[in-house]
């Protein structure tokens, strides 16, 4: 019988610690995550909500993919505010909240810019179906492949909105999901000038 209490803690080491397993693609988690929209929203990561760290601060000038293939930077879209949302298509908050920010979008018109901005490593490969399959048409496919804005701007999570007003000064950011067809979205929104 004592060997076998001498064997449980290594048997339980051995059944959690699953090295040889492959991590997921990400065309696997974004098929998965396209589920997420119709089921109820995940909860948000600690320290999600509304953060005024940045306040004031201009716009980076670091490029990223304009649905065009050409480099773009925040600064082109100066003029009028601009809502920036870092997402991936394996994020499922970033996933649940993509219709809201298209409807958004559509509704907001000339007087707000939405830049979606997405983080996948894959690029157009997983972006353009997953938009496609979404049925989102407010959203054009900007890519961030190597993830350099998001280090830019000092982002550690997905998703993050930024908002900037059409001086391109950050006005606000937010961590985490968010409806951003509902009333607290507009009110946060319309702070921008």
């Amino acid at each position: 019988m004592r060997p076998l209490i001498f064997l449980l803690p290594l048997l339980s080491l051995v059944c959690a610690c699953d090295r040889q397993s492959e991590a997921p693609s990400q065309a696997k988690a974004a098929e998965n995550s396209a589920q997420a929209i119709a089921e109820p929203a995940p909860q948000a990561p600690a320290g999600a909500g509304l953060i005024n760290d940045f306040k004031g601060t201009l716009a980076p000038d670091t490029p990223f993919e304009g649905p065009d293939g050409r480099p773009v930077r925040l600064a082109e879209f100066a003029g009028r505010p601009v809502l920036v949302n870092l997402w991936a298509t394996w994020c499922a908050p970033c996933v649940v909240e993509m219709p809201t920010l298209d409807a958004l979008a559509a509704a907001r018109g000339d007087k707000l810019r939405v830049v979606a901005i997405s983080m996948d490593i894959e690029g157009r490969r997983a972006v353009d179906p997953f938009l496609a399959k979404a049925g989102l048409k407010n959203i054009l496919p900007y890519l961030d492949k190597k993830n350099d804005l998001m280090l830019t701007l000092k982002a550690d999570t997905l998703p993050v909105t930024i908002l900037y007003d059409s001086q391109g000064r950050e006005v606000w950011r937010m961590i985490g999901e968010m409806d951003w067809n509902s009333d607290k979205a507009a009110a946060l929104i319309d702070q921008a000038s």
